[in-house]
């Protein structure tokens, strides 16, 4: 049991300290469903990662926590002395997770959402909404966010490039916006 433990904590740190693949490897193997096409900065899926389900294509950004249970029932235990509350956390298909957020248990995201950086999430959230605040609620729909992001004059072309190769094209974009507001000065 001790063996299994001590070689369990070190798949755990291998995965951590590696990408994506590792991670979803990990949680799999775990009891949680991971759908494909999915990407995690995050090794915070609970001590009950099985109570976990998240979609295809599902980004989570560094930072968030998924907790699962619900340990304010300590403060009853003499009423409730050896019992515990859990909860489920359901994420669908085409959602990204800002950094930061904290999705509690009982919580159900549907597919096409954002949940906004920050962001303290429990209840259920009905498909193409984008999520945000403490506690989170629906701010507005993908149809509007994706209007924003076509206005967007900070949308560049870098998502299929690396850091080392994105990084001077997003310093030239700043830089020209800086020279910009400059000469209207």
């Amino acid at each position: 049991m001790m063996l299994k433990r001590i070689i369990n904590r070190i798949y755990r740190f291998y995965a951590k300290m590696s990408g994506s693949e590792a991670k979803i490897k990990y949680f799999r193997k775990q009891g949680m469903k991971i759908g494909d096409n999915c990407r995690f900065e995050i090794m915070s899926f609970s001590t009950e990662p099985y109570l976990v389900e998240i979609g295809n294509r599902v980004g989570i950004a560094i930072g968030t926590l998924f907790i699962t249970h619900d340990a304010g029932i300590g403060c009853f235990r003499d009423e409730f002395p050896a019992q515990d509350v859990f909860g489920k956390i359901t994420v669908g298909d085409n959602v990204f997770i800002g950094s930061n957020c904290t999705i509690l248990p009982n919580t159900t995201i549907g597919n096409n959402c954002i949940v906004g950086a920050g962001s303290v999430v429990r209840g259920k959230f009905p498909d193409n909404s984008v999520i945000a605040g403490n506690p989170a609620e629906v701010i507005t729909n993908m149809s509007v966010q994706r209007l924003i992001y076509r206005q967007s004059p900070n949308r560049l072309n870098t998502g299929h490039m690396t850091d080392d190769e994105k990084k001077p094209i997003v310093i030239q974009h700043f830089k020209k916006i800086k020279q910009d507001n400059d000469n209207k000065l």
